[in-house]
């Protein structure tokens, strides 16, 4: 059974900084991509960020040059650093991994970690 345990939520004034982290437990070998999404109350949820194994990164437009998405691929985690946050940034934020592994695909997602935004 595969786990994602995301960490480093909170409140944070706008302009702030925060980073969130995931790790990733269980009988998952490869992981191909991982990445963060996020769901705002009454919004769909939305990809923030993607990081490949090899490093290619890939970033929502509303988050560009604010922030930056790495992994450990030892440690199975993946990170998020948010810097210059902003209020259209609250959102539940998830944590999720995908490999693609002998034609089938294995996607698996976080319980979430609040972030919030706010004077």
């Amino acid at each position: 059974q595969v786990q994602l345990v995301e960490s480093g939520g909170g409140l944070v004034q706008p302009g702030g900084s925060l980073r969130l982290s995931c790790a990733v437990s269980g009988s998952i070998f490869t992981i191909d991509i991982m990445g963060w999404y996020r769901q705002a109350p009454g919004k769909q949820r939305e990809l923030v960020a993607q990081i490949g194994s090899s490093g290619w990164t890939s970033y929502a437009d509303s988050v560009k040059g604010r922030f930056t998405i790495s992994r450990d691929n030892a440690k199975k985690s993946v990170y998020l650093q948010m810097n210059s946050l902003k209020p259209e940034d609250t959102a539940v934020y998830y944590c999720n991994c995908y490999s693609s592994i002998s034609g089938s695909d294995l996607d698996y997602w976080g319980q979430g970690t609040q972030v919030t935004v706010s004077s």
